[in-house]
């Protein structure tokens, strides 16, 4: 196989788990097997957790909230560990014994709090992984996190250096000769403990178990400049739930350490901890090049993933429209990937600014044009053009669309503005039910539900993707919260509610968006029976 066959190879295997195609995005989540694997593990665990507290979808911030638990049990420890190589061992002992009911509990607690650390990291990856998150606008993000599991490691294997005992040697030794297999010159550095350490070298493992995590906290935040409204820390119910679990491990098995260091001993039957050091047998069942070229083959491929992946058709993104932009900077608010930066505007007064799109970061979902305070239709233009909109589908589109299908029915119908990566709006078109595809439901401006229902509609029903489903983060709940009034651009409060209904049905759950709009009808069947078909006079161009 030639070089560029075997590129074009890599890139189709990974395309299809990323869920792109050779001729574009595909539409709908349903098409994208990886992707619903990966729905479907979410939506099993909502039998045990509501939606809003699904530990699949908190994993990062669990990540973070785990973070910070290490360096809160961490921050004890050291108040009461003697630095030294000599006394290290007996400080940790005395404080699991001596002082079990609070120092033992915050040791055990440090400990499985960083095991959940290291699970949470692997799970997340992997959930990023089906979903296809990892090309095209999400680049930064992806790359960004690869060195944050080099990081990890290090900062997890480095606190057991610290207790000072049998794993403790048995574990810098292995590493040692691990790094020893590199040619890096000089004297092997297993030869340093060959013979008892000195205060010195033990120093230098404390300040590396302490700057490690320093430096995994930094890239933990480069990680996420690229997105905007990032919960860092779990649901206080999910929180509470972690915390106490970990407390209950601590409790009924309590971390323990082995025998005191000796180099003169036989190691054996040792407790290894497989979240981190499960290098060490790789290593000895193989060799320490075998284990090197696992390490970094698996570094490697993770970051080629966005140069590997299918390439989509070319992404548009967001276009400012100055004679229409007031500058009230809603769409930068609202943007998910922080793709819109407010800028000075020129020629205009001092404080006057508009917005720039940041083409590379814009993931091309709309949710901007929903925000924007001009994309009511019920502007008397023909042409309704937005502050800010999309090239590929504008809510002039959208509504030239809403006027020609409401034109075309013979009585009241019921209007369904869905996300096309949800349910499938194919399988509730029929007569009588008007299907409408956005990019992302919150790029649906909510005044275009009293629009609709204003020119003959019987009811509109509005569609986002599942809870935690959203391919751009915020659809959902920013369309819920319009609607419901508490964030702008807002539907009217005069706006009968029993006219109207939001559904979350996902890819795969047609039947859901089915029986939504069924309900809607049945709540407007008295606007049927009246053969009442209000007609708003033309604003646009139908």
């Amino acid at each position: 196989m030639t070089r560029v066959n075997a590129i074009s190879a890599a890139r189709v295997s990974i395309g299809a788990m990323s869920g792109f195609r050779t001729t574009g995005v595909a539409s709908n989540a349903a098409a994208r097997p990886w992707v619903r694997i990966a729905a479907a593990i979410g939506r099993g665990l909502e039998r045990a957790f509501a939606p809003e507290h699904n530990p699949w979808h908190q994993l990062g911030a669990l990540g973070f909230y785990l973070f910070w638990i290490v360096t809160a049990t961490g921050i004890y420890l050291y108040a009461f560990f003697d630095t030294s190589a000599a006394g290290a061992y007996a400080s940790v002992e005395q404080l699991s014994s001596e002082q079990w009911y609070l120092g033992g509990i915050m040791r055990s607690l440090h400990r499985y709090a960083s095991d959940a650390f290291a699970a949470i990291m692997l799970l997340h990856i992997g959930r990023e992984l089906l979903r296809g998150h990892f090309a095209s606008f999400r680049w930064f993000s992806w790359l960004s996190g690869v060195p944050l599991i080099w990081l990890a490691y290090a900062s997890g294997i480095g606190g057991y250096w610290l207790v000072w005992d049998q794993l403790a040697l048995f574990s810098i030794t292995a590493t040692a000769e691990w790094l020893d297999w590199l040619p890096l010159g000089g004297d092997a550095i297993v030869r340093n403990f060959i013979q008892p350490i000195d205060d010195r070298f033990f120093s230098l493992l404390i300040f590396l178990h302490i700057g490690i995590p320093l430096l995994l906290l930094a890239g933990m935040w480069i990680h996420i400049q690229r997105i905007s409204h990032v919960h860092t820390l779990p649901p206080r119910s999910l929180a509470w739930g972690v915390l106490l679990t970990l407390l209950a491990l601590a409790v009924a098995a309590p971390a323990a350490s082995h025998a005191p260091a000796d180099p003169t001993l036989l190691q054996t039957g040792l407790a290894l901890d497989w979240f981190y050091l499960f290098i060490h047998p790789l290593q000895y069942e193989t060799s320490p090049g075998i284990a090197w070229s696992f390490a970094a083959g698996a570094t490697l491929l993770l970051c080629a993933m966005p140069a590997l992946a299918a390439r989509p058709a070319p992404r548009e993104h967001a276009r400012v429209d100055l004679d229409n932009c007031n500058g009230c900077a809603r769409c930068a608010d609202d943007c998910p990937y922080a793709a819109i930066a407010m800028k000075p505007r020129p020629g205009a007064r001092a404080g006057q600014r508009f917005p720039v799109v940041i083409a590379d970061a814009c993931a091309g979902c709309g949710i901007c044009a929903g925000a924007c305070p001009s994309s009511t239709p019920f502007r008397s233009t023909d042409a309704l053009l937005s502050g800010i909109d999309m090239p590929r589908r504008t809510v002039d589109d959208l509504r030239r669309e809403l006027e020609r299908a409401l034109a075309g029915e013979r009585g009241p119908a019921i209007v369904v503005f869905g996300c096309e990566r949800a349910a499938a709006l194919d399988s509730v078109r029929a007569e009588g039910v008007l299907a409408l595809p956005l990019l992302c439901i919150a790029m649906l401006p909510p005044a275009f539900v009293e629009y609709a229902l204003r020119a003959g509609a019987a009811g509109v029903v509005v569609n986002a993707c599942h809870p935690g489903e959203c391919e751009f983060r915020l659809g959902p709940q920013w369309i819920e919260r319009r609607l419901s009034g508490e964030r702008e651009p807002h539907l009217r409060t005069s706006v009968d509610p029993s006219r109207w209904a939001l559904s979350f049905a996902g890819a795969g759950e047609e039947r859901d968006l089915a029986q939504a709009v069924a309900s809607l009808r049945a709540k407007t069947s008295a606007v049927e029976a009246r053969g009442d078909r209000p007609r708003l006079r033309r604003l646009g161009n139908a």
